[in-house]
């Protein structure tokens, strides 16, 4: 089963950290090589555009439509046997010990 991991942080992330034990992204990536199908940061909340179309009108806002302290920094797409093995991954995520990683399974069949 597909599921999306949508990697999540408060401003800029936090980089280099020393905290013994924790993987660091590179580890991480290793850790996951067999079940990460795809996966990419993304250019900041602040260069994002918001496109809706209402009565054949096409609208574009700059920026996030919503205001929060987290924002989308990345995602990753892996390929589990189930959702225990999608949470156990997403908890190894250098993010997770600062950010979020929310994890969503793709709709499979109908």
């Amino acid at each position: 089963m597909k599921y999306l991991l949508l990697i999540c942080t408060e401003g800029k992330p936090v980089v280099n950290e020393d905290r013994p034990g924790d993987m660091d992204i590179d580890e991480w990536l290793e850790f996951v090589k067999d079940t990460r199908v795809i996966g990419e940061r993304v250019r900041p909340a602040t260069e994002a555009t918001t496109v809706r179309s209402r009565g054949g009108e096409v609208l574009v806002t700059d920026g996030p439509y919503v205001e929060t302290k987290e924002q989308m920094a990345g995602f990753d797409v892996i390929d589990c046997k189930d959702l225990d093995e999608a949470i156990d991954i997403a908890s190894k995520h250098p993010v997770a010990r600062f950010g979020m990683v929310e994890v969503r399974p793709f709709w499979e069949g109908d």
